[in-house]
């Protein structure tokens, strides 16, 4: 493997709007630098930015529908009618489902939930879903995290009298869904301030207008822990009120207390008395919630994140653990079909020579291939469709690069296939798996349009050059203090000049690279993941590198200390 398998990326920034912010808010000038780079060039923007609270949210109301869909909630309460919560089985659909029921069952409503099951339901909201929820005596569906596209379930719900309310954030069709109400930021004709919220963003907001109008606004926090699991677990972009429930839900996670539920689950994943950020929730927390709709039923992660008082410590360990292990037989289910998968696309040239990559096999467990496909975008910088043959039909998951939009491209090929939907960079689809061949020869025709070499090449983004003389403890607490990062966040990087590795490069679990960096007599301690098959590189060059870095404040027997992660390494003046 070449030393430098990516492009380094300097990123511009206006230095005169840097200097003000320096000026105005008392920031580290590195600091004002990344807070312009992510668009808060002005004094007053960048103060909310690094202050994010609650009063910062919008107001619901805001939000088209959102009055109608609380007048016909509160009167159901009122008459005792039965409510019903359909979910989505990933975490956003799960934490959606568990805010609002736990509302609604606070504010005295006759309440049940629907999560389906991935092999069994398919995806997002069905008319046989709606059918069977009516035949419990069910009055009103309330949808989370999907039903945007449900026309045909919000017709049946229609002949059958169940009224049913749309609460999403996926992108929606031309035409709306026939329901009572469709609370969706991205409709066309909802001017709602904020449009990239989660889907349990947006069931949140549905809870904060139900509290208001209730007079209850002071449940809102404990709404907000919760939420900002899904809302970090979906990637969306962490500015706005995402920034607000994510940074706010992570100190109350940090903090406590927490239900039987939550505590059980924090426990099982090795975070109980840590501080909570957001890599615990997108390794850690996520994956073991995502197991349960992955590999069995989601039901399991939602009766524990539900679980309050009333459920013994024992009955949610047990939960926890059975998710646990969920989650260990799906780490083992993913290794072997990445595995697979990987092998067809350096072995076959008709997948691995195009453009998009559409790998398929038989059988492969539907609940891993959305996995399966991050990685092979992560291996190949290629949009990557693995899809899984199961007799006639060919399920997806598909997932992109920055610069391609993977849903238009299949809206393009729209002819193709029984049903797809999501977003730019993920989406889901069905299809006949006689079309295959077919479908990769169109869906590359589309991409060829619009991606050339230069799209493809790996790209890394770098923030500012930091000499290790200047990463002082004020800076390093200056830079934490813009966390939490993700998308349209991203953690800062760094790059020094000709820094040499003064101890290492060690492997740590064959996987990883564990050294001490050197520059103008600054050493720091560094790790770089996943990076032990660049073993010789390292080594080779260990006298002088040009070292692209984060920067990680770690604590050990009670003392705090910054050490770097490592995100690339070449030659100097490479």
């Amino acid at each position: 493997m070449p030393i430098a398998p990516k492009r380094w990326d300097f990123l511009p920034c206006d230095e005169p709007r840097t200097e003000r912010l320096v000026s105005v808010l008392g920031v580290a000038p590195i600091v004002a630098r990344l807070l312009c780079q992510r668009g808060f060039s002005e004094p007053e923007e960048a103060h909310r930015f690094l202050n994010p609270s609650l009063d910062q949210l919008h107001d619901p109301l805001l939000l088209t529908d959102m009055s109608k869909a609380c007048d016909r909630i509160l009167a159901a309460i009122a008459r005792r009618e039965k409510i019903a919560i359909h979910g989505d089985y990933d975490v956003d659909g799960i934490t959606s489902t568990v805010i609002l029921q736990r509302a609604l069952e606070l504010l005295g409503a006759s309440v049940t939930h629907f999560i389906p099951e991935r092999l069994r339901d398919g995806y997002g909201l069905q008319p046989a879903a709606v059918e069977r929820l009516h035949a419990e005596g069910v009055a009103i569906i309330v949808s989370v995290d999907c039903g945007i596209r449900g026309a045909d379930a919000a017709l049946r719900a229609r002949e059958l009298g169940v009224d049913l309310i749309i609460t999403d954030h996926h992108e929606p069709d031309a035409e709306l869904p026939a329901a009572l109400a469709v609370i969706n930021p991205k409709r066309f004709d909802c001017t709602y301030p904020d449009k990239h919220l989660a889907g349990v963003g947006v069931a949140l907001k549905l809870v904060q207008a139900l509290c208001r109008r209730s007079g209850r606004e002071q449940w809102l926090p404990g709404f907000v822990k919760i939420a900002a699991i899904g809302t970090l677990a979906d990637v969306v972009p962490l500015v706005g009120e995402n920034r607000v429930i994510a940074k706010y839900g992570l100190d109350l996670l940090t903090r406590g207390p927490h239900k039987s539920g939550l505590r059980a689950l924090l426990d099982v994943a090795g975070l109980t008395g840590k501080t909570i950020d957001s890599y615990h929730i997108s390794f850690m927390l996520a994956p073991r919630i995502n197991a349960a709709g992955r590999m069995s039923t989601p039901d399991i992660a939602t009766r524990l994140l539900l679980a309050g008082d009333e459920t013994s410590d024992e009955d949610a360990r047990a939960l926890a653990l059975t998710l646990d292990g969920e989650n260990v037989r799906r780490q083992e289910e993913e290794a072997e079909i990445f595995a697979a998968a990987r092998k067809v696309v350096t072995t076959d040239p008709e997948v691995g020579a195009r453009t998009i990559l559409v790998v398929a096999g038989e059988n492969w467990h539907r609940g891993v291939i959305g996995i399966v496909a991050s990685k092979l975008v992560d291996a190949f910088y290629r949009p990557v469709i693995v899809l899984s043959i199961d007799g006639d039909l060919a399920y997806g998951s598909c997932r992109s690069i920055s610069r391609f939009n993977l849903l238009a491209a299949l809206e393009r090929c729209a002819g193709m296939m029984i049903k797809f939907g999501g977003h730019k960079q993920a989406a889901g689809l069905t299809m006949d798996a006689g079309r295959i061949k077919e479908f990769r020869a169109a869906i590359n025709d589309v991409a060829d349009e619009t991606l050339g070499p230069e799209d493809l090449m790996p790209r890394l983004k770098i923030d500012s050059e930091l000499a290790f003389r200047s990463i002082t403890a004020n800076v390093a607490s200056g830079i934490a203090a813009l966390a939490p990062f993700g998308a349209s966040n991203p953690r800062p990087v760094f790059a020094a000049r000709r820094v040499e590795i003064v101890d290492g490069p060690r492997k740590l679990k064959e996987r990883h690279l564990k050294m001490s960096l050197r520059q103008e007599g600054r050493i720091f301690r560094a790790v770089a993941w996943r990076a032990a098959e660049r073993y010789d590189d390292y080594t080779e060059h260990k006298a002088a590198l040009d070292v692209a870095f984060s920067l990680e404040q770690n604590q050990f027997n009670g003392e705090s200390y910054v050490e770097l992660t490592v995100a690339d390494v070449k030659p100097p003046d490479a």
